[in-house]
């Protein structure tokens, strides 16, 4: 194996799968809320669903990286999360029953767990551990981009269509990231590499969750992420659902906005975070990504409607965009010698996952009791939490 560049006709197909694959991580989520409460779903029935569809996708990622380190055909694995992403939409638009939309939720957090492993050996198998840093910012920064371009059309043919034309739109995306993704040739991408395997040692494995519970870095990387998720991952869909909810905007352009603006920022911040990752490790990026969610409590408590669009999505989008290069990279760099680094990297979704399924229900049903401000509140200070936890174990993270 050489050292150069991975060729033009690995990585354009590979930018591109990143550009189109946006739906495949957030999809039709954030438009579901709003789309279902105009149909009068109350806010923890909403909820509700959107968890059950999580937890399921939480139980799964675990063993989804373990099949993709073992599996020799790593394009198979965004073939399918594509095909769910189309299932999900075309669910949500035939019925609106509780289960029908549960199921639905279930199709998408299945394609979630999948594409982040999935891309991530990718990306390995072809920059190898030494080029991964940089190639994993440069697709961040396609992701987020489209991310935005995604939300941008659903929103404008939201408000020109309807819904209906918001999932059409994501099931588009799902079936040309699935070209993209055969467009990269199966011999570029190097197994041993994708899985984290020594160049000298290919059948160095350990037992998986012997692997997965002695590794603390692991474990306090995912225990974080998961607290930080219970209070984040509810923020963007109340923040929409009590804009809504009092008159102040429309639905569908409200959403697009939301996404557009924090995506945006996130592009530009994924590519700063991989300049400073070359630079250092990546504790003190993660510390500085969970120091925005207190702020967006706080100011979501003040401020609602348009007015607080801008200055909430632009923390939003620096403390995510920090993560997304961040995380998959630390995972990456602790693993390496393993051969279970998507393993690892489907374990910290997992455990993240459990903040993040929880969130919508716990939001819903508090916002539901006591009113969307001061959830918003109680929403934020789980970041604060999070620092916490990562200033009290940071001698098992710092080196990393």
């Amino acid at each position: 194996m050489t050292s150069r560049s991975p060729s033009s006709s690995r990585i354009w197909p590979l930018f591109a799968l990143n550009f189109f694959m946006a739906d495949m991580q957030s999809g039709i989520g954030p438009f579901v809320g709003v789309f279902l409460q105009e149909r009068g779903w109350a806010s923890g029935l909403i909820g509700t669903a959107m968890t059950i569809g999580n937890v399921a996708g939480m139980l799964i990622t675990t063993p989804i990286g373990g099949f993709i380190d073992a599996s020799r055909n790593k394009r198979m694995w965004v073939v399918i999360p594509g095909i769910c992403v189309v299932l999900a939409s075309a669910i949500i638009l035939i019925s609106q029953n509780f289960w029908a939309v549960t199921f639905s939720q279930i199709a998408q957090s299945l394609a979630s767990a999948a594409i982040v492993p999935a891309v991530t050996g990718i990306t390995l198998g072809i920059a190898k551990q030494k080029g991964f840093n940089a190639l994993n910012g440069r697709n961040q920064a396609f992701n987020h981009a489209g991310n935005m371009v995604g939300a941008a059309l659903s929103g404008y043919l939201g408000y020109k269509f309807g819904y209906v034309s918001v999932f059409v739109l994501a099931a588009v995306f799902g079936a040309i990231a699935i070209a993209c993704v055969m467009m990269i040739p199966a011999k570029a991408i190097d197994d041993r590499a994708a899985r984290g395997s020594k160049e000298d040692d290919p059948d160095s494995a350990p037992d998986a969750f012997t692997m997965l519970l002695k590794h603390r870095a692991l474990l306090v990387l995912a225990l974080a992420l998961a607290l930080f998720h219970l209070g984040n991952a509810a923020i963007v869909p109340l923040y929409g659902l009590a804009a809504v909810a009092e008159g102040q905007a429309n639905g569908p352009s409200f959403v697009a906005t939301i996404v557009v603006i924090a995506q945006g920022v996130m592009v530009i911040t994924s590519l700063i975070a991989m300049k400073a990752a070359s630079k250092r490790n990546y504790w003190p990026i993660i510390l500085v990504s969970f120091m925005f969610l207190p702020i967006r409590g706080v100011l979501a408590f003040f401020v609602t409607g348009w007015w607080g669009v801008v200055p909430m999505q632009v923390l939003d989008g620096l403390g995510t965009g920090l993560q997304t290069v961040a995380v998959p990279g630390m995972v990456a760099r602790s693993l390496n010698g393993t051969g279970r680094i998507n393993l690892g990297q489907g374990a910290v979704i997992t455990v993240q996952g459990v903040g993040a399924s929880l969130s919508p229900a716990l939001g819903g049903w508090i916002a539901q009791w006591i009113g969307y401000g001061p959830t918003f509140l109680l929403l934020g200070g789980f970041g604060l939490a999070s620092m916490a936890l990562w200033f009290a174990f940071g001698a098992h993270v710092k080196k990393y």
